[in-house]
């Protein structure tokens, strides 16, 4: 049985193709949600048949901010549980999800059976999510590749201390106008995200094993900022990006 994943988020729209019988992933992929995020999906699962050689999946299953948009899938799905389930396929010891996407951030506990205990989710606020180092990179006009590696090469421990990213936006033109160097206030986010979702994670009975993952998860600097806020070890899976498609093409196959 060959299943498939669709993640319609609000930034990406990911897709999975699973085979159960040979518990393997057989192609993932992701391109930005446009206008018409119908359209997206279809390009991505054009695009996965042809390669794969198929006509169609044997059952399709959708999660994200767009899932009801998917003409009559198989199952729709909430994102909690296809994190949960996508985490635990390339993590079965996870215990405590970190998921920080475009737009939203979401703390997810597990039961070691991998059943979801408990959440919380920020979908309200900029702050501690993508969308905060997409415009700490417009800013300083850099892209978002060079933000891990400038945040790495810091020397001060400069604090942003707004809680909003207009207000934080704010901050930064003022370092700037300061002359203070870009790597700095690169970090001095980092931590800012990194020190939200302790916030968000201190209201949740945690524990580890802890996983990152979702297309922030992509930035090594954020990893480093989490493990030593939370001083505690986090993992990220091969491919972040994907686990919530992932969790869904594993869902309805079961």
């Amino acid at each position: 049985m060959i299943t498939l994943g669709i993640d319609i988020g609000s930034r990406n729209t990911k897709i999975a193709l699973y085979d159960s019988q040979a518990a393997k992933i057989l192609y993932s992929a992701y391109r930005a949600t446009a206008v018409s995020p119908l359209e997206t999906v279809l390009e991505l699962t054009r695009e996965a048949f042809s390669r794969l050689g198929m006509q169609a999946a044997d059952a399709v299953a959708c999660t994200g901010y767009g899932r009801k948009l998917y003409p009559q899938p198989d199952k729709i799905l909430s994102e909690i549980s296809c994190h949960a389930a996508g985490v635990r396929f390339f993590h079965p010891e996870a215990r405590t999800i970190i998921d920080i996407g475009g737009q939203d951030a979401k703390i997810i506990t597990l039961e070691e059976d991998g059943r979801v205990r408990d959440f919380v989710m920020n979908d309200k606020c900029a702050a501690g999510t993508g969308r905060f180092l997409e415009m700490t990179a417009l800013r300083l006009g850099c892209t978002l590749d060079e933000l891990s590696s400038q945040a790495e090469l810091a020397t001060q421990n400069l604090a942003i201390n707004s809680t909003c990213v207009v207000f934080a936006e704010s901050e930064i033109i003022g370092l700037i106008a300061a002359n203070v160097q870009p790597a700095e206030i690169i970090r001095a986010v980092h931590e800012s995200i990194a020190g939200r979702v302790l916030t968000q994670i201190s209201g949740l009975q945690y524990a580890p094993p802890l996983v990152f993952t979702g297309g922030v998860a992509q930035n090594s600097a954020l990893v480093n900022c989490l493990a030593r806020q939370l001083q505690a070890p986090i993992s990220v899976p091969p491919d972040p990006e994907i686990t919530a498609a992932l969790g869904a093409a594993l869902l309805v196959s079961r």
